[in-house]
This record gives C-alpha cells, sequence and structure tokens, in this order.
C-alpha cells in the first residue's frame, strides 16, 4: 500500500470515537448560523482534547486516554441512502488529485526506474468519508450515541422550559419504536445542557443567572454555558482571524467536490436553506409549527425522490444529478467563523474539555463498572472478568468450527438486554476508550458465545474487533491475529452478504498488515474484495495491492503494473477518468520499451482514449501516435480501428489551431537516410534505332567499384584538358546524391533543370496508407545574377510558384507492410540557395472496418464499407545525419557527425546541356568483329557546348575515324552487305605479293606522348550550338575475350561562356556487349636461311601464322574466310606469302585451323627518316579480290589502339648500374627483337532469319621477339604453384642483369653452303672431299669475337650413327671478328670414306661481344640439318 500521513496506530482510534448527538432549539441554531456553521460543525475543529486524560478501570486501575477525540453530530432520524453515500464517495475520490507539481517518488527496481507518487490521498481521504458515514449497526455499538448535548439560547423566553421540551425530543427519538435511527448506546442515554449566549447581542447577567438556575436543577457536571458571537460581522473584516472549519466542511460538503461533464454528479440542496451548504449534519430545514427544528427528519445524505437509485449500498456507482453551479457560486468566498474571535475558539476548547472530562468520561466509567457487575452476577462469579479471562482461556477449548461448516444464521438476532451483547456493549466502551487490552478480552469471550449460537454477524463483528485489539495492545505485542480477520472478511461477504463491513475490515486489516511489513498478505486481502458490484472500491484496493507489490523487499515490478492496469480500468468503469489516466500512465513506465507490444497498444489506446475524453488532446494524438509507429504486432482491423482513432483526434487537435505550423506526422515511416537526390532530366527511353545514353538515373542501384571508375575517367579527362594538372578546385561531378557519395558540400544544380528527390516511405502496419497532395517542403533564399542575397527570405509558406516549381503528386497508396519510394520533383525558375525541409501531405486510408474486439469509433468516425473521407494534412522532415567523423583525435575520442548537405542545393546559372544517341549500336558482335554505328549529339539547352571529348578505359573498343577525310571512308549505302573497311579492287597479278602503304598514328590523334583513352570528338566547327545536333559515324571492335563486357563512355564538355562554380558538364553512357567466339591467331617469326635476297641486305624472316575458327555456330556462323593479312611495322613488312594453295580463298568451317607462312623483309629507310619516327609500314596480302587499306580508318584506328593498350602494359625498368654490362645486355636483346604486327581480316558468313549477312573483323598479333609465339588473345595467367615458406633472410646479394641464352644464341646466323649431292668414285679414291663454304653473319650492331669449333662433340656409337662418319680437314678451330652486321665466309673441306646421307650441320659456333670483360659466350643456334648425298660412280 502506499505511504499514509497517518499510522495505523493513529487512524484506528480516529477512525473509531465517542459519538455524542446533539440537540439544538432554532434560537440556538440561529446564533451559530450568523458563522455560517451549525452547532456540530462549530465544534468540529476543537473536537479533540489536547492534553491526556485519566479514567478508571472496573478492577480500580488508573488507565490514561491519550489523544481522545469525541464526534458530535446532530440527531438525524433517517437512515442514510446508499446512493447518496456511493455519490459522497465518488465525489471525493474524483476531488482529491495528486498536487500539481509533485516531485514523484524514483524507484529502481532491477532495469526500471519507475516515478511512482508515495501518497495517495484520494484513498486516504476516501477511507476517512467511508468510515465516517458507515450506517449504525445493531450487532455493534461502536457509532451509537453515548450522551446527547440540548443546546439552548440564552435569549430564549424559557431556556429551562426549552431544555425540558429538548431532552423530552431526544427520549421520544430514543424510545420510541417508530424511529429505527439514530441508534443509542445504552436506554440511560447522558444528556448535556448547554447554555449558548451570544455575546455581541445578548444580556449577559441573564445568561449568567440563567446557568446558576440550570446548575441547581441538572447539577454543575451536566450543563455548561457557552460564551460566542464576541464581535458583530460588520466587524469582520477588521481582524483577521484564522478559519479552521474550512479543511472539515471541505470534505463533508457535496458542493465543494469538483464536477466533471462525464463524471457523477452532485445532488441539488434544498431550496429553503439559507446559505445553500448541505452538510453531513443536515440541518437546513423547515422549522415545524412546535418550534422544534425538524432537522432530524430527514439525513442530509437523502436525494431527490427524482434522483433516488437503487436501495443497496453495494450497488453500481454512477449516480446521476444534476449540476451544482449555483451551490458552488453560493458557497464561495464565505468565512466561516466570522462572528469567533480567538478567545472564543478557546471557549469551545474549553467546553469540549470540560464536557469530556465531567461528562462524558464519568458515564463512560460508570457504564463499564455496571456492565462488568452485570455480567460477573449472570455468570456467577466472585470476581470481575478482567482477573476471570486466563481461566476462561486456558479452560476446556471448544474447538472452533470452520466457517464453512456453520450454516447461515446471519439472520438470528439478539435482544438488547442479551448478556452477549452487554459484553460486547462493554468491549465496544473499553476499544473506544482505548483500553485495548479488557477491549480484547470482551471481543474473545463475545466470539466465542457467538460462534457458539452461530450468529455468523456478530460473530464476524467481534473476530474483526478482537483482531484490532490484539494489534493496538499496549506492552510486549502478541501476534496480530490474520486469520480472525480473513474469516470475518469471509463471514461479512459469504454469508451476510454485507459488503460495507467487509470493506471495512479488509481496510483496517491492510493497514496493519502493511505496517507489519507484510505487502505480500495485504496485497491479497486487498484483490480478494474486488469485486463486479462496487467499481470504484475495486479500483482504490486494486492500486493498493499494486502499491503493496512495488513496495515489497524485492518488488514485483510487472505485478505493480498489471494491478495498476486493472485499477485504471475499474476507475474508468467509475466514472474517475482522472485516475484511470493516471494508473495507466504509471503502468506504461513499466510496460514501454520491453517488448510486450500487445500491452503497450492497450496501455496506449486507454491513454489517447481517456486523454481524450479529459480533452487533453496533445497527449490523445501522443498515446495514438506511439500505438502506431511501434512495430505493432496487432491484426489488420485492429491497427485500423487505432489509425482511424488517431485521425480523428489528430483532426480535432488541427481544427483548435488551424493558422499553426503543420504538425509532425507518425505515418508512414521515412528512412531519411535513404533519401536520393537526382539532379536532370529523366532518361528518354528508346526510339526505334535510336537509344539514349544511359547517363544516370535513379533506378540505377550505386556500386562503389562502378562509381570508382566514373571519378577515375573523369579525373583523366579533367587532367588531359588542364594539360597534366587535376585543378585543386576541382570535385568529381556527382548527379545522384545518396548515403554512399560525399555530401559534405554544398550540391550545385542549374537553373531550369528538375531537381528529383525521391523519399524512401515504409508502412508499418497491416493497413493501407492512402497519402493525397504529396509535395515537397522547401525554403529558396533568391539571389540576383552578381550572387548577392535579396532583402526579402523567400520562405516555404509563400509557395513562390515564379521561383521554385512544385510537383503534386495527387495521391500515393502505400499498401500493407509494403516500402515504396516517391519521386518528387522541384523545378528551379531563379538561382539562389535552395533548401529542401520535408514533405507535406494528407494522411488518410482508404479501408474502413467496423469495431474491433469491443472498441466502437469514436464520434464522427466515418465507419463505412467504402474509401474513408478523413484524412488529416501534416509534414515529416527530412533530417539526414551525416557521416561520424574520425580523422582527428577529438574526433576519435567524441561522437560528431559531419554535416549531410544533399538537400541544400545551390542552383547556379544556365548551363549546356548534351544529350547523346547511338543508331544502330549492337548488343552483339563476334570477337574482333568490326561494325559500323552512328552517334547523334544534341544540345537540349539554351548554352552552346564547345571541347566535347570521350574517355573511356577500353579505347581500342570504338574510333571516330582518323583526322583526315582521306583516311576515314565515306559513310557507305545502308546496304547490310556493305563493308565498314575502305577498300580497294585488286589485280589478280598482285595476287601473293605485298601492297604496301604507309600512315602515322599521329593521323589516328595517337601521337607521342598523348592519352590514348581521351578521344576528342570531331565536332564541325568544334562548338554545338543550342537545339542543334550532329551525327558522326563510329567504329566499333568487339573485344577479344568472349562474354560481356561493360564498357564505360564519359563525353565531357564545356560551356562557350565559363561560369565559376561548375567548369564542365559530363554524361555517361555503359555499353553492355556480348561477344561470342570467332578467330584465334597465332604467330611466330624465325629467321629464314637464306642470306642473300634481291629485295634485302641479308635480313628476312618467316612469320608463321595459325588461326583456327573456334566458334561453336552459336551466332548462326557458316564460315569464315581469310581474306587479307597484313603487317603494320617500322622497320618489317611482309613480302610474299610462301606457302599459299592453288585456293587463294582461305575458307575455315567449324573448328578448322590454317596455317600460313610469310616471308618478311626489312623495310628500306627512306631518306631523312629517324629512329624516332612514328611512321608506320602497312603491308597488305591479299587474299581475295578487294584490297582493303590496312593504313585508313577503321583498320589503322584499331590497330594503333591494340599497339598502344599493348604498350601500356608494365615494362621492365633498366637500372643503370653497370653500364658495360647492361649496354652489352640491350645490345644482344636486340638481336632477337623484331616489332612486327599482323593484322588478320575476316569475313564471317552468317545466317539469320533466313537471310544471309556478312560480318567482317579484325585480329591483331604483336609480335616482339624471334622464335616466341605471340597471340591475337589474351592468355591466362597460370596461378603459381604454392612453395614452401622459408624462415631466413636470403642474403641481399645483387644479380647483373644478363641476357638469357637464347639471346645469347641469336648474335650470329650460320648458313652451309654446298651442293646437294656429290658423285664420286670411291674405287679410284677411297677419300672423298667435299668443299664447304660456312656463311657466318653478326646479326648485332656491335663487333663479335666468333670460335668456330669443327670437332664433333659426341663421340658415341650411336651418334656416330647418326651423323655417319665423315671428318673436317684442315684447321678445326677458327678464331675471328666480326664488325657490326658483317658477313663472312669460311671455306671448310669435308672428307667422306663411304656412301650414305650425311648431315653436314656439326660445326658449333661460340660468339661473345668483343668489348666484354665478362664472357658471355653461348653457342649460337645451330642451323637447320644439312644434308647431303654421297653417291659412287
Amino acid at each position: 500500500m502506499a505511504q499514509c500521513v497517518q499510522s495505523v496506530q493513529e487512524l484506528i482510534p480516529d477512525s473509531f470515537v465517542p459519538c455524542v448527538a446533539a440537540l439544538c432549539s432554532d434560537e440556538a441554531e440561529r446564533i451559530t448560523r450568523l458563522n455560517y456553521l451549525s452547532f456540530a460543525e462549530l465544534l468540529k475543529p476543537f473536537s479533540r482534547l489536547t492534553s491526556e486524560v485519566h479514567m478508571r478501570d472496573p478492577n480500580n486501575q488508573l488507565h490514561i486516554i491519550k489523544n481522545l477525540k469525541i464526534a458530535v453530530s446532530n440527531i438525524v432520524t433517517q437512515p442514510p441512502q446508499p446512493g447518496a453515500i456511493r455519490k459522497l464517495l465518488n465525489d471525493v475520490v474524483s476531488g482529491t488529485q495528486p498536487p500539481e507539481g509533485l516531485v514523484a517518488n524514483v524507484i529502481t527496481a532491477g532495469d526500471y526506474d519507475l516515478n511512482i507518487s508515495a501518497t495517495t490521498p484520494w484513498f486516504e481521504s476516501y477511507r476517512e468519508t467511508f468510515l465516517q458515514s458507515m450506517p449504525a449497526s445493531d450487532h455493534e455499538f461502536l457509532n451509537h450515541y453515548l450522551a446527547c448535548m440540548l443546546v439552548a439560547s440564552s435569549s430564549e423566553t424559557e431556556p429551562l422550559e426549552q431544555f425540558s421540551k429538548l431532552s423530552q425530543e431526544q427520549h421520544r427519538i430514543q424510545h420510541n419504536s417508530d424511529y429505527s435511527c439514530p441508534k443509542w448506546f445504552i436506554p440511560n442515554t447522558l444528556k448535556y445542557y448547554v447554555l449558548l449566549h451570544d455575546v455581541s447581542a445578548g444580556d449577559e447577567q441573564r445568561a449568567e443567572s440563567i446557568y446558576e438556575e440550570m446548575k441547581q436543577k441538572f447539577g454543575t457536571q451536566g450543563c455548561y454555558l457557552l460564551k460566542i458571537n464576541s464581535r458583530t460581522p460588520n466587524r469582520a473584516s477588521d481582524e483577521q482571524i484564522p478559519d479552521p472549519w474550512s479543511q472539515y466542511l471541505q470534505k463533508n460538503s457535496i458542493q465543494n467536490q469538483e464536477t466533471y461533464e462525464d463524471g457523477p454528479c452532485a445532488i441539488t440542496s434544498n431550496k429553503n436553506s439559507d446559505s445553500n451548504l448541505l452538510s453531513l449534519d443536515g440541518l437546513d430545514n423547515e422549522v415545524k409549527g412546535d418550534g422544534l427544528p425538524n432537522n432530524f427528519r430527514t439525513h442530509p445524505l437523502q436525494l431527490d425522490q427524482s434522483h433516488e437509485s437503487s436501495n443497496s449500498i453495494d450497488g453500481p456507482d454512477h449516480v446521476k444529478s444534476a449540476s451544482l453551479h449555483e451551490a458552488k457560486k453560493a458557497n464561495t468566498g464565505i468565512i466561516h467563523g466570522v462572528c469567533l474571535t480567538l478567545t472564543d475558539h478557546d471557549r469551545i476548547r474549553q467546553f469540549i474539555q470540560e464536557f469530556t472530562f465531567r461528562g462524558l468520561l464519568p458515564h463512560i466509567e460508570k457504564t463499564i463498572r455496571q456492565l462488568n457487575d452485570q455480567l460477573i452476577s449472570r455468570k456467577g462469579l466472585s470476581r470481575s472478568l478482567f482477573s476471570a479471562t486466563k481461566k476462561w482461556f486456558s479452560g476446556g477449548k471448544v474447538p472452533e468450527k470452520s466457517i464453512n461448516e456453520l450454516k447461515n444464521t446471519s439472520g438470528l438476532l439478539y435482544p438488547p438486554e442479551a448478556p452477549e451483547l452487554q459484553i460486547r456493549k462493554m468491549a465496544d466502551l473499553c476499544f473506544l476508550v482505548q483500553h485495548y487490552d479488557l477491549a480484547y478480552s470482551c471481543y474473545h469471550t463475545a466470539k466465542k458465545d457467538f460462534l457458539n449460537d452461530q450468529a455468523m454477524l456478530y460473530a464476524a463483528g467481534a473476530l474483526e474487533m478482537a483482531a484490532v485489539s490484539s494489534f493496538l495492545q499496549p506492552g510486549a505485542p502478541r501476534p496480530y491475529p490474520a486469520h480472525y480477520m480473513d474469516t470475518a472478511v469471509q463471514t461479512y461477504r459469504d454469508i451476510c452478504k454485507n459488503m460495507i463491513l467487509a470493506e471495512r475490515c479488509v481496510l483496517l486489516s491492510a493497514e496493519i498488515l502493511k505496517s507489519q511489513s507484510k505487502y505480500s498478505e495485504a496485497a491479497a486481502l486487498l484483490i480478494r474484495l474486488t469485486s463486479e458490484d462496487s467499481d470504484l472500491r475495486s479500483a482504490l484496493l486494486l492500486e493498493q495491492a499494486a502499491h503493496c507489490f512495488i513496495n515489497m523487499k524485492s518488488p514485483m515490478v510487472r505485478k505493480y503494473a498489471f494491478h495498476m492496469i486493472l485499477a485504471g480500468h475499474r476507475f474508468s468503469k467509475a466514472g474517475q477518468k482522472k485516475h484511470a489516466l493516471r494508473c495507466y500512465c504509471q503502468a506504461m513506465q513499466v510496460y514501454k520499451g520491453k517488448g510486450w507490444s500487445l500491452a503497450e497498444d492497450h496501455i496506449n489506446f486507454t491513454i489517447g482514449r481517456q486523454s481524450y475524453t479529459l480533452r487533453q488532446l496533445d497527449n490523445a494524438v501522443s498515446a495514438f501516435k506511439h500505438i502506431l509507429i511501434n512495430e505493432s504486432k496487432q491484426s489488420a482491423a485492429q491497427q485500423g480501428a487505432f489509425l482511424r482513432e488517431y485521425l480523428y483526434v489528430y483532426k480535432n487537435v488541427s481544427q483548435l489551431s488551424p493558422d499553426g505550423l503543420l504538425p509532425q506526422l507518425p505515418l508512414p515511416y521515412i528512412s531519411s537516410s535513404a533519401t536520393r537526390v537526382f539532379f536532370g532530366h529523366d532518361r528518354r527511353p528508346a526510339d526505334g534505332e535510336k537509344q539514349a545514353a544511359t547517363h544516370v538515373s535513379l533506378d540505377q542501384e550505386y556500386d562503389s567499384e562502378s562509381s570508382q571508375q566514373w571519378r577515375e575517367l573523369e579525373e583523366h579527362v579533367v587532367a588531359v584538358v588542364n594539360k597534366g594538372i587535376i585543378p585543386s578546385s576541382f570535385h568529381p561531378t556527382q548527379y545522384c546524391l545518396n548515403s554512399y557519395s560525399d555530401n559534405s558540400r554544398f550540391p550545385l544544380a542549374v537553373v531550369e533543370e528538375p531537381i528529383t528527390v525521391e523519399v524512401a516511405f515504409r508502412n508499418p502496419l497491416k493497413v493501407p496508407l492512402l497519402l493525397t497532395d504529396l509535395s515537397l517542403l522547401w525554403k529558396f533564399q533568391p539571389k540576383d545574377v552578381s550572387g548577392k542575397d535579396n532583402e526579402e527570405m523567400k520562405e516555404l509558406v509563400t509557395r513562390e510558384p515564379e521561383m521554385i516549381g512544385t510537383e503534386v503528386i495527387s495521391e500515393f497508396l502505400i499498401n500493407s507492410e509494403e516500402s515504396k519510394v516517391a519521386r518528387l520533383k522541384l523545378f528551379p525558375h531563379h538561382i539562389g540557395e535552395l533548401h529542401i525541409l520535408g514533405v507535406v501531405y494528407n494522411l488518410g486510408t482508404i479501408q474502413g472496418s467496423m469495431a474491433v474486439d469491443g472498441i466502437g469509433a469514436l464520434p464522427g468516425c466515418h465507419t463505412g464499407k467504402h474509401s474513408l473521407s478523413m484524412s488529416v494534412r501534416g509534414r515529416q522532415d527530412l533530417e539526414i545525419q551525416g557521416p561520424r567523423l574520425n580523422n582527428t583525435k577529438e574526433e576519435k575520442t567524441s561522437i560528431t557527425y559531419g554535416p549531410d548537405r544533399r538537400l541544400d542545393p545551390i542552383i547556379t546559372e544556365e548551363m549546356p546541356l548534351l544529350e547523346v544517341f547511338f543508331i544502330h549500336f549492337p548488343t552483339g558482335l563476334l570477337c574482333g568483329e568490326i561494325r559500323k554505328a552512328y552517334v547523334e549529339f544534341v544540345n537540349v539547352s539554351k548554352c552552346p557546348l564547345t571541347g566535347l571529348k570521350v574517355v573511356s578505359k577500353r579505347p581500342e573498343f570504338f574510333t571516330f575515324g582518323g583526322n583526315t577525310a582521306v583516311l576515314t571512308p565515306l559513310s557507305p549505302s545502308a546496304s547490310e552487305n556493305c563493308s565498314a573497311y575502305k577498300t580497294v579492287v585488286t589485280d589478280s597479278t598482285s595476287v601473293c605479293t605485298a601492297l604496301t602503304s604507309s600512315a602515322s598514328s599521329v593521323d589516328f590523334g595517337l601521337g607521342v606522348g598523348s592519352q590514348p583513352e581521351v578521344i576528342p570528338v570531331p565536332l564541325p566547327d568544334t562548338i554545338l550550338l543550342p537545339g542543334a545536333s550532329v551525327q558522326l559515324p563510329m567504329w566499333l571492335r568487339g573485344p577479344d575475350e568472349e562474354g560481356v563486357h561493360e564498357i564505360n563512355f564519359l563525353f565531357y564538355y564545356e560551356s562557350v561562356k565559363k561560369q565559376p562554380k561548375i567548369r564542365h558538364r559530363i554524361l555517361r553512357h555503359t555499353a553492355v556487349i556480348c561477344t561470342s567466339r570467332s578467330l584465334n591467331a597465332r604467330a611466330m617469326v624465325c629467321r629464314s636461311n637464306s642470306l642473300e635476297d634481291e629485295d634485302s641486305r641479308g635480313d628476312n624472316m618467316l612469320v608463321f601464322v595459325d588461326v583456327e575458327n573456334t566458334n561453336t555456330s552459336e551466332a548462326g556462323v557458316k564460315e569464315f574466310h581469310i581474306i587479307q593479312v597484313s603487317s603494320s611495322s617500322k622497320h618489317w613488312k611482309l613480302q610474299k606469302s610462301v606457302n599459299l594453295s592453288e585456293n587463294k580463298d582461305a575458307k575455315l568451317a567449324s573448328r578448322e585451323k590454317g596455317k600460313f607462312c610469310f616471308k618478311a623483309i626489312r623495310c628500306k629507310e627512306s631518306e631523312g627518316t629517324t629512329q624516332t619516327s612514328e611512321k608506320y609500314t602497312f603491308a597488305d596480302i591479299v587474299f581475295g579480290n578487294e584490297q582493303i587499306v590496312s593504313s585508313a580508318s577503321p583498320c589503322a584506328d584499331f590497330f594503333y589502339r591494340s599497339l598502344s593498350s599493348e604498350l601500356k602494359r608494365p615494362q621492365t625498368q633498366v637500372s643503370t648500374e653497370k653500364h658495360l654490362i647492361e649496354d652489352a645486355v640491350r645490345l644482344i636483346e636486340k638481336c632477337s627483337e623484331v616489332d612486327l604486327n599482323i593484322v588478320v581480316l575476316w569475313k564471317a558468313y552468317v545466317v539469320e532469319d533466313s537471310k544471309q549477312l556478312i560480318l567482317e573483323g579484325q585480329h591483331h598479333v604483336i609480335l616482339h621477339t624471334v622464335g616466341k609465339e605471340a597471340f591475337s588473345y589474351p592468355q591466362k595467367q597460370e596461378p603459381p604453384e604454392m612453395e614452401l615458406l622459408k624462415f631466413f633472410r636470403p642474403e641481399n646479394t645483387t644479380v647483373s642483369s644478363r641476357p638469357s641464352v637464347e639471346q645469347l644464341s641469336n648474335l650470329i646466323k650460320t648458313n652451309l653452303h654446298y651442293p646437294e649431292s656429290f658423285n664420286h668414285p670411291f674405287h679410284q679414291k677411297s677419300l672423298c672431299l667435299v668443299p664447304v663454304t660456312l656463311l657466318l653473319s653478326n646479326c648485332s650492331k656491335a663487333d663479335v669475337d666468333v670460335i668456330v669449333d669443327l670437332r664433333h662433340k659426341t663421340t658415341s656409337p650411336e651418334a656416330l650413327e647418326v651423323h655417319g662418319s665423315f671428318t673436317w680437314l684442315g684447321q678445326t678451330q677458327y678464331k675471328l671478328q666480326l664488325k657490326s652486321q658483317e658477313t663472312h665466309s669460311l671455306q671448310l673441306k669435308a672428307c667422306f670414306v663411304r656412301t650414305g646421307v650425311y648431315n653436314l650441320g656439326t660445326p658449333r659456333v661460340f660468339a661473345k661481344l668483343s668489348n666484354q670483360v665478362t664472357v658471355f659466350e653461348t653457342s649460337q643456334q645451330n642451323s637447320m640439318p644439312a644434308l647431303i648425298i654421297i653417291n659412287n660412280v
């Protein structure tokens, strides 16, 4: 239970006090009414004695009574109506609310921190009022009248006669059987005569004389002269006297209770009362003709006949009644006790003391003695009950029957003089004067007697008071008999059906248990009395049970919350809306954020409803908002009901402040960080053969790798434009801003170009949401052309359409639990700073459904089956948190976030805008296939553009043609079989012989030091005017690797008029090409053995080309024709085909391979050409009727592009150490180097849609080294084999670069000249001598020392058999030096002894550079086997 102002030791004695009746004459009542008080009310603040009181018990022992209080009330002969008592209790509870600004206790239990009000003053007020308004009962005497004050005024004609009349009236009320109410304690009630004297108006002499007469007649102990009204009412304002009555009257006055529109209302007061103040003492009634006031005819809690409710006090709490505004008006501003001075206060206090000391206590003491004597005589005992108690308790105990065994005899009644009732009477008297030992003994005895008689109502009363007496006994306390109370509660409730007595029992017992910290038992007891008959009682008891759970040693937080919810529900049923709301709010602290989502929804919904009823609309909106924004697990219909309630309440709130700012809406969810902003127009769709550049759009997913590639391309082109340096002010262009982009700077948007904001909505509910009139909310600060701010700030409220055009989406439906994006556009028409703040829309739902789970719709809600017309207007802000900063030490140690400015674009001046369209652009190509397409450039802005360039990582994929019109063929007709190449019809005589031409790489934009990736677009006049368009041819070549290729083009352009903020613009295009296999070409170059030739100076080579058809007919390719093989080199050219078959058209069907052999010779260097010349010689060997001019576009373009991509690969760096050795190495390497490039041109015959197409293409093979095979397609790198880890540091030895054996063995070319067959008559001469010439040719450009060794290397028999037994005659070793590219001949003689076939290629040649210290002496490559036939003639 909650903490109380009074302890239980103070509460119980204050609840059970001696009751005294007051009977006043009309004149006496008039005197007290001058103070706006009745006589009983006048005494109320002074009814507690300020000093201890002594009395003697039956054993003549002195007994001390502390803080004794008496209750004086007017006699009322009508019992109070249950409905009126219920009404009073309801008003007491509703009138007591938590004080404003109360600091709640913070209770920490586990991981809960709860703000809980420690006290519950409304419960204490209820309990006090409940105990005071208990109706008198026959089975107990605690609230029966012990005495009666008879009050008359000194101003009356015959005061003593008036006293006599009052005495007769009291006697008649007590002893006439017509009056069942009030109840009197004993037949001879103490009568105390009070003479009331008005000091300001009366005659004091007369009053004194009358008082003397009274003392003679009634005795000094039985009368009193009370002087009041020492000042007149008109002097009341002079001196401020305290008003001790207001606190008492406020509790008892019905009119003072606050009324609510929805709560039970107060009853109306009597029309004829002077003050309209209806108090518990009920003194506002008419005076009868006999001069006696009829103030006891009607109880003050009597209701109007029209308002009577059920006769049972346990009925429903709701009492219908009229408004109280008139009564409240009459009662405001009244000061009680206006005629009383502080001296009068002391006189009243002294009067109560005198009455208690001289009248009441002696009367009680005497009554206790009489009752004790009666009991002793009846029991036949010789000593007092007090001393005999032990014997009774210890003697043979009769086992008490359980409550269930006893039959229902609650109807048994004892006569008033029954001895059992006398014991009870005595017990009650002892209890009232705080003699708890004696009271306990009597109650215990009475309990036994009642149980034996099975008088269950009496027994329950005795059990109840025995338990309380036992608890209050002084000295060593005996254990509190809680089972007595449990039995009493059960008896009252189940057998006697008296819930009021059961409730009193529970209130007392729970307070006692609480004082002993037995919170669990107290909670169980409180919960046991909750029932359907009284919502108010159940609510209060449940709330106290909840406080028991939270005040335990280990607080039971969830039980506390659960019972607070139950209490809130019952408060709501009882009409106590404020208390219901408070209970739910306190319970919410426990359930919030703990995953109890359904419970949370229920609480929030109820809080919303109650707040709405109490007109706390903001709280209602907040509560309904919580239901909607939490991840609700409710059914769709339930969520629909919640949403309608929210919309209805929200609409009422917005109607209260129609001119205010648009409020924030909770639905749908907006993921602010997922907001994307796109600057520019939407991409145009493909139109027939025209395909627009892909550029950037919101439909594309963000890809960090791709984003980095675009950034590199832009940096590359900017660096080229700025002569190799990227300006410091450069920032990559960002058309689409998202959570991955760099949003730390203000983005730049161009005037008249739309800004699209993509907002990510999510509907968490299972019901669809309909957003109407959805648009962006913005703030704009215009600037003039110079960039200065305008004076005025155009705010979002102005909605200036001439500044910023706003797109409105009329309807946007988000289905249940759907995530959906809305793209909203703004059209800036003026330069300045734009701030996009959020979105504004009407929130509604399209589905209306009836009430769910007993929750009806609020009034005014449309719950039809069709679309719901209710919607509310509101906004949601887009607040994006920037990235967390983590650069400096301060940023790393604190949590700071950078700015995110994607929603704050700066609108700049007009810029050109380029659109690019691709015409006849293929999606599939064969590897190496050449296709011609067209590109259209359109300037759609109002500014001219210039400096158009395209940059790509794959420049070998496309070309716009050469720099000169001569090299670029004209656009052919639209025939499908026309060639993309420049062709010339050939002579039949020139077949197999090379047709040469030359071209410079400068002609194709590939000069020395240029960037092959950045290609200027050849616009006529280099400027594209506004609205103009240009079509240019573009040749494409399929990449050499099969598969899907994404090729990125970045078009770069500038404005003719330089802009300070935007220097250039870009347009992106990603081409996706699927390539399928076509041909694989491989080539190898070898030295020819023939030294002298008519066209060369001894340098000629053989080129072997293998071409394989690797196409598997997936593209419908029938066969490939090799139509031409061309060479391109600065130093070499193809001379002729060696192995041409008769069929000059080389066809390759699927998986076939063709072999070609060509002779290559060194070009003749023309005069004036230097070694660094970029001139390439092209030689074409044609296999068909048409020569493709390989030195023109597009053949030469693609050749140069493949060459430049080959050269881009990393080259080994030559260090400058050991110059002599490195130079030598370079000379040796050059011997085996050859820069010959082969271009294989082909046609493919394809059948597609029953039509035959001819495709063309070319493959490139780049030959670097003699004897090393080269390929047209990239070779797959074999992964290196796993090696064991070495756990030692290798010695740091510098290995000097040494040429390979293969390179060294190519220094000298050898050739043997001899007759193929030689006839010799062996029968004439046994030795045959054959002259042989050995030609040695120095291939390097340095002097070479040569050693020729003629001795046979091997002497094994097998080798002899192979070589045949011949011998070289003469010198066996020659040493000679060959100058640069010198040829030397040695005349040798071979000696044979018999016929046969011999291999003369046995001489071994060793060579080293002459000026070299280190001997790189290596055996030179042997020539082919030199076979000679020796014949015998």
